[in-house]
């Protein structure tokens, strides 16, 4: 079953999984600081809405063509974005990893910065391809509770 649009930008989509179940966030292009920052929080709402009647839901994100992120939206992701992702319910995050090093740095920085928060704790995967990351969030949304 391909994968539903349910918003659509020229530097960016959002869209759901149904199979994993996830939302996607899949960037096109390069994204300023106010899209980059309104892709996210946009995709923020839809997962809420659509986790009120999918569970469990994730958080996939597509960054094969994503260019750098600023450290100013880098401190956005850490300090605002992730904790609010958290209370949503969001403990899987994982990546299609990104074909420049631009991006690969970006992504790298999102990981360490993630993987160090004390507020909250996400588990962040990276992938070569769109299958084997949707794959992981499937294994991870489905497995037993640990207790």
């Amino acid at each position: 079953m391909p994968d539903l649009a349910l918003l659509t930008e020229p530097y960016g989509s959002m869209l759901l999984a149904s199979e994993v179940p996830c939302l996607i966030v899949q960037w096109h292009s390069f994204a300023n600081r106010q899209q980059f920052q309104s892709l996210m929080d946009r995709g923020l709402a839809l997962y809420i809405e659509e986790s009120h009647r999918t569970r469990p839901l994730g958080w996939l994100a597509d960054t094969r063509l994503v260019s750098a992120i600023t450290p100013d939206d880098q401190q956005w992701l850490r300090t605002d974005w992730n904790p609010r992702a958290h209370a949503a319910g969001i403990r899987h995050v994982s990546f299609v990893s990104p074909e420049s090093v631009f991006g690969q740095l970006s992504v790298q920085g999102y990981t360490t910065n993630t993987e160090a928060a004390d507020a909250y704790a996400i588990e962040v995967s990276h992938h070569r391809t769109l299958p084997e990351a949707k794959r992981w969030l499937r294994q991870m949304l489905h497995k037993p509770a640990a207790g």
